[in-house]
């Protein structure tokens, strides 16, 4: 594999902190650290370092029970370019005083701050994503709004606002890193990475989480709930209205208000969004054909297919399909200022990254050094 790629910013080592909260996701971990292990095999060269971090160095126990022995505590001075909060299970009891002290302490210094998961709860607790556009696992999406009414929460997968950048939980981290990556390297280098985990899409900024609608509702609604579980059963061969209103036992009428109540929409408009949002994935993830992807939805033609398509996401299915979230983002000031500072200064004594033991190591692979990064 040779791929060329054009860097974007002046190349140098990136170094980041993952400051790691008692029950944190390791998986949201993993998907965090491995695009930048890859970045560095595939350039061939330490385009970025790491180390984890906890309040007093001790092991930290994520949300599976395993422990993670930290690189150094916060205490150790390392001259950073970005810190990540790592969350998990549990942020508001996972957060302490010495974790705000020290963020805010880190953001005096001008540091890129970020957060995968639940970490977002840490940083906004200490006030740190006031006016900010941020993401959280769908789980603590109403409980962070209502707690920080000045966050600009969204329901994306991940979000990149300024000197920011904050993720939901799962793999969505690896999302957000590659899209970090593309920005400092090009989309070569993205496309690399992706290659070598088998991933077949890198999501975008507009991709969204998909919050369970028993989340949202909670258990006042459970008619509701049946009707839609129903509604997403049924997207090849469409129920009508009057079906679903008799499997739950209410009239039309009732249906209507119930979804006008507590979806803002009337159901035919709702189960549309279903079908169509289906599509959309097929169209991203699958080879299916245009013709394919409109049956497997409940469409009786391609041509309806494609007008509601455009309607509904301002293209259509053939465009949707032609595009690539792996593509550069066009940088804004804001946006190529991301994970800039001044250059990394290493230290005189102090801790060894494991970013360079893992570099040495791949040094045998075949993929070493596969990426050119132009200068």
């Amino acid at each position: 594999m040779k791929l060329d790629s054009h860097a974007t910013t002046p190349e140098r080592t990136r170094t980041l902190g993952f400051l790691l909260l008692d029950n944190f996701t390791l998986i949201s971990l993993a998907t965090a650290i491995e695009p930048l292990r890859m970045a560095n095999q595939l350039a061939g060269r330490e385009l970025y370092r790491w180390y984890t971090l906890s309040i007093d160095g001790l092991p930290v126990k994520a949300s599976d029970g395993l422990q993670v022995a930290p690189d150094v505590a916060v205490s150790v001075p390392l001259s950073l370019d970005m810190v990540i909060v790592c969350g998990g299970v549990g942020p508001s009891r996972s957060v302490q005083r010495e974790h705000i002290a020290w963020l805010q302490s880190q953001a005096r210094l001008s540091r890129h701050l970020g957060a995968i998961c639940t970490g977002s709860w840490a940083l906004a607790k200490a006030g740190l994503l006031d006016g900010y556009e941020a993401s959280v696992h769908w789980e603590c999406l109403a409980a962070m709004q209502e707690a920080y009414p000045r966050v600009i929460l969204t329901p994306r997968l991940f979000s990149i606002d300024r000197d920011r950048a904050s993720s939901s939980g799962g793999t969505a981290p690896l999302d957000m890193m590659l899209t970090l990556i593309g920005r400092h390297h090009g989309r070569g280098l993205a496309a690399g990475i992706s290659e070598m985990f088998i991933c077949d899409r890198v999501r975008g900024e507009n991709d969204h989480q998909r919050v369970p609608l028993k989340h949202v509702l909670g258990t006042t609604q459970p008619k509701l709930l049946e009707i839609v579980a129903l509604m997403e059963a049924n997207l090849e061969e469409p129920i009508g209205l009057d079906e679903l209103a008799d499997y739950v036992d209410l009239s039309r009428r009732q249906l209507e208000r119930l979804f006008q109540k507590y979806l803002n929409c009337a159901p035919s408009r709702y189960y549309l969004k279903l079908r169509l949002t289906r599509a959309r994935q097929l169209l991203k993830q699958t080879s299916f054909s245009i013709i394919d992807v409109a049956s497997a939805c409940g469409f009786v033609s391609t041509p309806h297919f494609s007008k509601c398509y455009r309607e509904f996401f301002g293209m259509p299915p053939r465009d949707e399909r032609g595009t690539l979230d792996l593509s550069p983002i066009p940088a804004t000031q804001d946006a190529a200022a991301l994970l800039k500072s001044a250059a990394f200064e290493p230290l005189a004594q102090g801790p060894v990254s494991s970013a360079k033991a893992a570099l040495d190591q791949a040094r045998g692979e075949p993929t070493y050094a596969s990426v050119r990064i132009k200068r």
